[in-house]
Protein backbone atom coordinates (compact mmCIF):
# COMPACT_ATOMS: atom_id res chain seq x y z
CA UNK A 1 0.00 0.00 0.00
CA UNK A 2 1.16 3.57 -0.58
CA UNK A 3 1.71 5.83 2.51
CA UNK A 4 -1.30 7.62 1.68
CA UNK A 5 -3.45 5.33 1.65
CA UNK A 6 -2.11 3.60 4.80
CA UNK A 7 -2.66 7.48 6.30
CA UNK A 8 -6.53 7.69 4.42
CA UNK A 9 -7.10 4.03 6.48
CA UNK A 10 -6.04 4.92 9.30
CA UNK A 11 -7.94 7.84 9.64
CA UNK A 12 -11.14 6.36 8.49
CA UNK A 13 -10.47 3.60 11.37
CA UNK A 14 -9.67 6.61 14.23
CA UNK A 15 -12.08 9.25 13.82
CA UNK A 16 -15.45 6.71 14.46
CA UNK A 17 -14.10 6.23 17.59
CA UNK A 18 -13.26 9.48 18.55
CA UNK A 19 -16.21 10.58 17.51
CA UNK A 20 -18.24 8.31 19.31
CA UNK A 21 -16.44 8.25 22.44
CA UNK A 22 -18.80 10.15 25.79
CA UNK A 23 -17.42 13.60 26.18
CA UNK A 24 -17.95 14.72 29.71
CA UNK A 25 -17.13 18.06 29.39
CA UNK A 26 -18.22 19.64 32.57
CA UNK A 27 -16.03 21.94 34.98
CA UNK A 28 -16.01 20.27 37.88
CA UNK A 29 -14.80 23.77 39.80
CA UNK A 30 -18.25 24.73 38.40
CA UNK A 31 -20.22 20.97 39.78
CA UNK A 32 -17.99 21.67 43.25
CA UNK A 33 -20.14 25.23 43.38
CA UNK A 34 -23.01 24.39 42.69
CA UNK A 35 -23.13 21.55 44.82
CA UNK A 36 -21.45 23.28 47.94
CA UNK A 37 -23.24 27.14 47.26
CA UNK A 38 -26.53 25.80 45.47
CA UNK A 39 -25.77 28.72 43.11
CA UNK A 40 -24.33 28.45 39.72
CA UNK A 41 -25.49 31.11 37.15
CA UNK A 42 -23.86 30.97 33.39
CA UNK A 43 -21.42 27.71 34.50
CA UNK A 44 -20.54 25.23 32.65
CA UNK A 45 -21.94 21.81 33.84
CA UNK A 46 -22.28 19.72 30.21
CA UNK A 47 -22.38 16.13 30.90
CA UNK A 48 -22.20 16.36 34.42
CA UNK A 49 -24.10 13.72 36.41
CA UNK A 50 -26.31 15.14 38.81
CA UNK A 51 -28.63 11.88 39.36
CA UNK A 52 -30.31 12.27 42.33
CA UNK A 53 -28.90 15.59 43.61
CA UNK A 54 -31.34 17.76 46.11
CA UNK A 55 -31.09 20.60 43.79
CA UNK A 56 -33.82 22.65 45.86
CA UNK A 57 -34.19 26.57 45.12
CA UNK A 58 -30.54 26.29 43.09
CA UNK A 59 -29.60 29.23 40.04
CA UNK A 60 -28.63 27.77 37.37
CA UNK A 61 -29.48 30.48 35.14
CA UNK A 62 -27.95 30.71 32.26
CA UNK A 63 -26.10 27.54 32.94
CA UNK A 64 -25.00 24.71 30.34
CA UNK A 65 -26.49 21.95 31.18
CA UNK A 66 -26.27 20.48 27.61
CA UNK A 67 -26.48 16.58 27.79
CA UNK A 68 -26.54 16.95 31.42
CA UNK A 69 -27.97 13.69 33.81
CA UNK A 70 -30.50 15.12 36.20
CA UNK A 71 -32.22 12.07 36.44
CA UNK A 72 -34.33 11.77 39.72
CA UNK A 73 -32.65 15.44 40.52
CA UNK A 74 -34.82 17.51 42.85
CA UNK A 75 -35.14 20.91 41.35
CA UNK A 76 -38.27 22.33 43.14
CA UNK A 77 -38.54 25.98 42.65
CA UNK A 78 -35.14 26.05 40.73
CA UNK A 79 -33.79 29.03 38.93
CA UNK A 80 -33.07 27.74 34.90
CA UNK A 81 -34.14 30.76 33.32
CA UNK A 82 -32.27 30.81 29.94
CA UNK A 83 -30.43 27.60 30.95
CA UNK A 84 -29.59 25.51 27.89
CA UNK A 85 -30.72 22.12 28.58
CA UNK A 86 -30.68 20.79 25.29
CA UNK A 87 -30.71 16.31 25.56
CA UNK A 88 -30.78 16.77 29.52
CA UNK A 89 -31.70 13.59 30.85
CA UNK A 90 -34.34 14.37 33.26
CA UNK A 91 -35.91 11.42 33.59
CA UNK A 92 -37.72 10.83 36.80
CA UNK A 93 -36.81 14.40 38.07
CA UNK A 94 -39.11 16.56 40.61
CA UNK A 95 -39.19 20.09 39.23
CA UNK A 96 -42.34 21.80 40.34
CA UNK A 97 -42.25 25.45 40.86
CA UNK A 98 -38.84 25.54 38.81
CA UNK A 99 -38.17 28.00 36.57
CA UNK A 100 -37.28 27.25 32.71
CA UNK A 101 -38.08 30.66 31.29
CA UNK A 102 -36.53 31.29 27.61
CA UNK A 103 -34.74 27.82 28.23
CA UNK A 104 -33.35 25.95 25.66
CA UNK A 105 -35.26 22.40 26.38
CA UNK A 106 -34.23 21.03 22.83
CA UNK A 107 -34.62 16.88 23.14
CA UNK A 108 -34.54 16.98 26.42
CA UNK A 109 -35.78 13.59 28.58
CA UNK A 110 -38.39 14.23 31.06
CA UNK A 111 -40.01 11.30 30.88
CA UNK A 112 -41.77 10.42 34.18
CA UNK A 113 -40.87 13.48 35.27
CA UNK A 114 -42.99 16.05 38.37
CA UNK A 115 -43.19 19.62 36.52
CA UNK A 116 -46.77 21.37 38.12
CA UNK A 117 -46.21 24.30 37.68
CA UNK A 118 -43.00 25.65 35.95
CA UNK A 119 -43.31 28.38 34.22
CA UNK A 120 -41.69 27.73 30.85
CA UNK A 121 -42.13 31.08 28.71
CA UNK A 122 -39.76 31.01 26.33
CA UNK A 123 -38.75 28.32 26.31
CA UNK A 124 -37.90 26.05 23.38
CA UNK A 125 -39.59 22.34 24.02
CA UNK A 126 -38.94 20.57 20.48
CA UNK A 127 -38.73 17.33 20.82
CA UNK A 128 -39.19 17.05 24.52
CA UNK A 129 -39.64 13.57 25.93
CA UNK A 130 -42.62 13.84 27.63
CA UNK A 131 -44.03 10.01 28.27
CA UNK A 132 -45.40 10.01 31.59
CA UNK A 133 -44.48 12.77 32.88
CA UNK A 134 -47.22 14.86 34.80
CA UNK A 135 -46.77 18.61 33.80
CA UNK A 136 -49.94 20.32 35.03
CA UNK A 137 -49.85 24.03 34.99
CA UNK A 138 -46.36 23.93 32.60
CA UNK A 139 -47.97 24.75 29.47
CA UNK A 140 -45.35 22.17 27.87
CA UNK A 141 -46.36 20.01 25.01
CA UNK A 142 -44.55 17.14 23.18
CA UNK A 143 -42.97 18.89 19.77
CA UNK A 144 -44.32 22.44 20.28
CA UNK A 145 -42.73 26.00 20.84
Amino acid sequence: MKPRTTLLTAISLIVPLLLSAPVQAENPNHVAQLLESRACAGCDLRGADLSGQHLIGVDLRAANLTGANLTHANLEGADLTGANLSRADLTGAFATNASFTNANLTNANFSDATVYHADTAGATVTGINLAGAETDGSNMSVGGD
